[in-house]
């Protein structure tokens, strides 16, 4: 649903937005500052629609139906056919955490509601300045193209790695990304041949061996570090996924060759 002629120079918004009398305010302040505008009344709306017409910016509200504003912007910035469009929510929740849950998941900026029109407006042109010093890393990051189920794996790989010693439980992890813990696990399948704890196993192992080998840190550090409750059950771990206990590894004991049981993400 577009509002000015297709063939504008103007810059393009995309406004996933479900409130109408605030949908309705955000496209009469924008109209006035010739941007051309596309709407979305909720997140899987959204995301097609951010796919298919490629906006320069999306201003995305948090609260919404189907897929909520922070699991759009999850798989926005998975998929490189939309990970450098920038994101801005609109929210009328004054909370720092969620705040600080929607800049680490990928968006550029947060405004409260209700918001100022000059405001709204400053900070659109803000980072479109931005974003257009970036046009030939984002032009090299759309020219790979995603699946659905691979956008999704790649989605659960950045929300599990950003923090191995507190990873969420599957039916979390899920629902961080909007969909069904069965379609997430059958995501994995399919892109990876592994189930969301074997990648997640990999991850950890892997990520043990490197500190292992490149730091002093202790195990139990170094368990706390990949998530495990304790040293013990972290060296029983090790030595099941490697055939060698942490302690060998790291003097270099360790059988030529069993690294190759871990999967690249």
């Amino acid at each position: 649903m577009f509002f000015s002629e297709a063939v504008s120079p103007s810059p393009h918004i995309l406004i996933v937005e479900d409130n109408p009398d605030q949908l309705r305010l955000l496209i009469e302040t924008l109209r006035s500052s010739d941007f051309r505008l596309s709407v979305a009344f909720d997140g899987l709306q959204g995301y097609d629609r951010a796919l298919a017409s490629q906006p320069d910016l999306i201003l995305l509200d948090v609260r919404m139906p189907r897929l909520d504003g922070f699991a759009l912007c999850r798989r926005l910035k998975a998929n490189p056919a939309t990970a450098g469009i920038p994101v801005v929510f609109l929210s009328a929740a004054d909370d720092l955490s969620e705040r600080l849950i929607g800049l680490r998941d990928g968006g550029v900026d947060y405004i409260l509601k209700p918001f100022e029109s000059e405001e709204v407006i400053a900070r659109i042109r803000i980072h479109l300045g931005l974003t257009a010093k970036d046009l030939l890393d984002d032009a090299c990051l759309s020219a790979e193209h995603l699946n659905e189920e691979e956008v999704l794996v790649r989605a659960a790989q950045s929300q599990l790695l950003a923090n191995l010693s507190q990873t969420p439980r599957l039916d979390e992890l899920a629902e961080r990304l909007g969909v069904s813990e069965k379609r997430l696990s059958r995501a994995f399948r399919r892109c990876l041949n592994m189930t969301v704890f074997q990648y997640l196993r990999n991850q950890r192992m892997r990520t043990a061996q490197r500190l292992l080998t490149e730091t002093s840190l202790s195990m139990v550090a170094i368990s706390e570090e990949v998530g495990f409750t304790s040293a013990a059950n972290f060296s029983t771990a090790f030595r099941e996924h490697t055939g060698v206990s942490p302690s060998d590894y790291r003097r270099g004991d360790a059988p030529g060759g069993f690294t190759s049981t871990i999967h690249d993400s």
